[in-house]
């Protein structure tokens, strides 16, 4: 009886571990960035559409009378994507009894999204005038 004690104190430690562990996986992927529209980088497009999309500029400047700036931003992943991802991390957490958080965790770290930039100048009615990619997936 005190050898069966003894098992189960490692057993419950490991059990309250598990549960406290699993579900980060789950977490990381759902709250991965949004997959933003990079068709907007296009020639026309007004200066407004593009903050509303990807946040304020990183640089905004003005150079030969052309008004230039810089986005820089992280191009996440769709919603289905997301949810996929999430519901496969939380049934291989629950199938091996959430050893699978040793895989999971670090490989919602690794594809976190990839960083884009991009340099656009503007004329003077503040459309896309010119489009340069500077840093893509």
């Amino acid at each position: 009886m005190i050898i069966l004690e003894r098992c189960m104190l490692p057993i419950l430690l490991l059990a309250l571990l598990v549960t406290q562990v699993s579900g980060c996986s789950v977490f990381m992927a759902a709250k991965q960035p949004v997959k933003k529209d990079i068709s907007l980088f296009s020639i026309g497009v007004p200066r407004t559409v593009l903050i509303a999309e990807y946040g304020a500029p990183i640089i905004s400047e003005y150079k030969d009378n052309k008004k230039i700036e810089i986005f820089k931003f992280v191009q996440g992943y769709s919603t289905g994507a997301k949810v996929s991802r999430a519901f496969f991390h939380g049934a291989a957490s629950v199938v091996t009894l959430g050893l699978w958080e040793l895989v999971g965790i670090p490989t919602e770290i690794t594809f976190s999204g990839d960083e884009m930039a991009y340099l656009v100048k503007y004329d003077e009615n503040d459309l896309v005038d010119e489009v340069i990619a500077i840093k893509t997936e």
